[in-house]
């Protein structure tokens, strides 16, 4: 077996990957390495969408869209952590990425209608900073279907996908009320059954699966390859430069020109998330989405080298509010809450029964009101309140809306159902005059389509997720009519925003600011551009994409100079 090349990447996910493509599109003798038998990590599981503002087709949809807007709305979004340097590069390199990787591979982009989470801050746009990988046939893949990371079992019904947002859901929630979305139900069922029967498995997927399936059909076609079940344990010097990698089988892999590590941050990392995350610091409880694989590999290697893994932000991770599903015979699954909290008439409670944020917020900034709000409280825990019609429009969580069942989640424990509000709140444990008093404060304002406590609907980001058709508000309706529903919700992240630090093209620095020469990092593994905030749709695709864009050039300049 092949024991040197010209550069190795650590982690087969989005940022891996481009970095692995452009190094080798340079002219570099790439190989990429995979802790997991299947590749695509994190990427695979996630939602696909980048955020790239002044892309080609972004600039189609919002042409008035600026660089200095998007410094104004990156100044307000990463406050004290704004760097001049890394935000430049990010808005020059970014459309290049984009374009380039359009140009040169599988991969292609869609367009999407994500306003910024926060719109309305200065420089917030209402569209055309987000994309979205195109849906991708998976028999492309060849021979290397079956090493495709399956999807989030969680966000799929009976393993067939959806793309994020009201544009595909749209007609499963309307399939009972829409001879159009019924047809169109009915045909995607259709295709999905056979594919199932065909190849255990769906073969047109969307989302990060389309992202994570694209990028690995380019690298593949470029002869990269991508060795699964090879983790790396130690990064090889020689004096002050890294040299290549120690797998875990003890095979010495050499490396001419670098080692890039993009593993996936450290979401799974028990030790360093409970020294990072304040609720398991309070002995709170905590359920990731992400690939357990991550356990912050790449943060324990560099550190052993001299790296920096600082925990600098006020938010460590992408905080994403989240259920435990329980499948049976001992499988347990996380359910990430990305759009039922959107939906009129669903609301989040604490245990006093008492709302403390706008619910249609973005799932981290949910999550990061849910965290403060429960500091003396001896759990972070919210219970998402509904009544039979809005269940039954749009289900809760992993419950499915009318004419799906929900008998089996009632058994379980998933759903809990009281006749009344009171009764409902004796069984969650939540107390039942503060969710009595809660709704009813909430009912009035709600029937008017307003709620002034938290003003949800109040922005374009709201109410993108909500129901369009319920007016005059699509984020609020009045909880009227038993019996009451609710599930329990618990906090959750989807990867860490606090990494090794690095130079603006992925340098691996250490405490005095030097570089360790030929060591890099990327992705999820490198901290955060955004400094602990989350203000838009593909906020860690766009910047870790376009940073292993621009790492991989630096790397095959470097090279080049060395040559």
């Amino acid at each position: 077996m092949k024991t040197e090349y010209d550069l190795i990447v650590v982690g087969s996910g989005a940022a891996g990957l481009a970095c692995a493509i452009t190094a080798k599109k340079r002219g570099l003798d790439v190989v990429v390495l995979e802790k997991e038998p299947v590749f695509g990590g994190t990427t695979a599981l996630s939602g696909g969408v980048l955020w790239i503002p002044l892309n080609q087709h972004g600039l189609k949809q919002n042409p008035a869209d600026t660089a200095e807007q998007v410094r104004a709305f990156l100044r307000h979004e990463c406050g004290q952590f704004y760097d001049d340097a890394t935000v430049d590069a990010f808005i020059e390199h970014g459309p290049k990425m984009v374009d380039f990787f359009e140009r040169e591979t599988e991969m292609q982009f869609l367009p999407t209608l994500y306003p910024d989470y926060h719109p309305d801050a200065p420089g917030g746009a209402a569209v055309g900073r987000s994309i979205l990988a195109k849906p991708y046939d998976i028999r492309g893949l060849g021979r290397d279907m079956p090493r495709l990371k399956p999807p989030l079992k969680t966000i799929t019904f009976i393993g067939m996908m959806f793309n994020s947002s009201n544009a595909d859901l749209k007609h499963f929630f309307r399939a009972t009320k829409s001879l159009t979305s019924l047809f169109y139900v009915a045909r995607r069922l259709a295709n999905h059954i056979k594919e199932l029967v065909l190849y255990r498995r769906a073969i047109n997927v969307t989302s990060g699966n389309a992202l994570a399936a694209r990028l690995a059909k380019s690298a593949l076609d470029l002869g990269i390859p991508i060795l699964t079940s090879t983790p790396a344990q130690q990064v090889l010097m020689e004096g002050e430069r890294a040299v290549g990698v120690l797998t875990g089988s003890g095979q010495r892999l050499r490396a001419r020109y670098g080692v890039v590590l993009a593993a996936g941050g450290f979401p799974h990392d028990v030790k360093r998330i409970a020294q990072a995350y304040p609720h398991l610091k309070r002995g709170h409880e905590h359920l990731s989405p992400t690939p357990t694989s991550n356990t912050g590999d790449s943060a324990r290697m560099a550190e052993q080298v001299g790296g920096v893994v600082d925990i600098r932000f006020g938010d460590t991770a992408a905080w994403m509010p989240v259920t435990k599903v329980d499948f049976g015979n001992g499988e347990i699954g996380v359910f990430p809450h990305l759009l039922d909290r959107y939906k009129p008439g669903i609301i989040g409670v604490l245990s006093n029964g008492r709302r403390f944020t706008n619910e249609s917020n973005s799932y981290h900034d949910v999550g990061a009101a849910l965290t403060r709000a429960c500091e003396s409280m001896p759990e972070t825990a919210m219970w998402l309140i509904c009544d039979k019609t809005a269940l039954g429009k749009y289900g809760l969580g992993y419950v499915k809306p009318a004419p799906m069942p929900i008998s089996s989640f009632l058994r379980n424990g998933y759903l809990t159902e009281g006749k009344t509000l009171a009764e409902l709140a004796q069984k969650c444990g939540v107390d039942p005059k503060g969710l009595e008093q809660t709704v009813r404060e909430y009912n009035g304002p709600a029937a008017r389509g307003e709620d002034p406590a938290f003003g949800r609907g109040s922005t374009a980001f709201n109410r993108y997720l909500a129901d369009p058709e319920h007016g005059p508000n699509p984020c609020v309706a009045p909880i009227e009519r038993g019996p009451f529903y609710a599930i329990k919700v618990l906090m959750g992240d989807l990867g860490t925003f606090d990494g090794i630090n690095t130079s603006v093209v992925g340098e691996v620095l250490r405490r005095d600011g030097s570089a360790i020469d030929g060591l890099y990092a990327v992705g999820n593994d490198r901290a955060s551009m955004m400094g602990g905030n989350y203000p838009g749709a593909g906020i860690t695709h766009g910047p870790n994409m376009t940073f292993g864009y621009v790492t991989a050039n630096h790397i095959a300049d470097q090279a080049g100079a060395r040559a």
